[in-house]
């Protein structure tokens, strides 16, 4: 029987106001954190999750990465990712989590979030700093959204949808033309496939040869636009994402190093160790004890 991990959560864990199918949660943070204090320790989620704070410091921490909590700041996750926050000052702000199945009840298309770079971690930040200058309209929309949400209108959920949408175009209005650009051509949709394959195959699949295979491309064409878009090859955009599912792992007290190494298919635990090390400078139990007393 496989052991429990980190755990994920779907909408219909949270206590929020929300959509009666699941599919759509918005809240004030304050009341959004106090309401779910399972929420505290680091967690995955089924949904996508926006999060805006309007006060408080300390830290939020994605997929490892962190990142400092402040005024203005807006942070994005996609299904699958992980986090954890760790607060000074007391925060606030607001939060929107939303299905696939939410846009496409309103008859919006998921693939409409690939315009926007915040939504694409392996391309775009995950953390926008909007100026001071933007961040009332922002605010002002997430009311809005609030608004709408209990108000429970006519169209209310593609009313929702349409506040959504304006949300992530007035943020992405407000990054530097060169981070909010995103490529929309040939190469642009084979680094997206790309990016699919490696969520799917990571764990079986670590060649780029065989990933270009699947692409019918060649591997020097796959390492060359990789780099164009990301400044890193295909190889290490593979192993990036095979340390980031060894992290999400380590975080579950309750499987051995040995367990980790064989789900990510190294043929055995002093190589996965030494590929681990290679890739952080620190071995795979350091990292875990190092996480526990953070």
């Amino acid at each position: 029987m496989a052991k429990i991990e980190y755990p994920t959560y779907g909408i219909g864990n949270l206590v929020a106001e929300k959509s009666k199918d699941d599919l759509w949660v918005a809240d004030r943070f304050k009341a959004y954190l106090s309401n779910n204090p399972h929420l505290q320790v680091v967690h995955g989620h089924s949904y996508y999750h926006l999060l805006y704070f309007t006060e408080g410091s300390g830290e939020h921490v994605i997929d490892f990465t962190h990142y400092p909590v402040k005024k203005g700041s807006v942070y994005f996750m996609k299904p699958g990712q992980v986090h954890r926050w760790f607060f000074g000052d007391a925060p606030d702000g607001y939060v929107i989590n939303f299905s696939d199945g939410f846009l496409e009840q309103a008859f919006v298309r998921s693939q409409i979030l690939e315009l926007f770079p915040f939504w694409e971690p392996m391309v775009g930040p995950q953390v926008v700093e909007v100026p001071e200058t933007m961040q009332p309209a922002v605010e002002n929309l997430f009311e809005t959204i609030l608004t709408e949400q209990v108000a429970k209108k006519q169209m209310s959920r593609e009313m929702m949808t349409a506040l959504l949408i304006q949300l992530f175009v007035t943020i992405k209005r407000t990054m530097p033309e060169a981070d909010a650009a995103l490529p929309v051509n040939y190469n642009a949709t084979i680094l997206r496939n790309f990016q699919q394959l490696i969520e799917r195959h990571f764990a079986h699949i670590k060649l780029p040869k065989d990933y270009a295979a699947m692409l019918y491309i060649t591997p020097n064409h796959l390492n060359a636009l990789c780099k164009d878009a990301t400044g890193i090859s295909a190889g290490e955009l593979i192993r990036k994402r095979i340390i980031l599912e060894a992290k999400r792992l380590l975080v579950n007290l309750e499987l051995s190093i040995n367990e980790i190494g064989d789900r990510l298919n190294f043929q055995d635990s002093s190589y996965f160790i030494k590929f681990f090390k290679k890739d952080t400078g620190i071995t795979p139990e350091t990292f875990r004890k190092q996480f526990q007393h953070a």
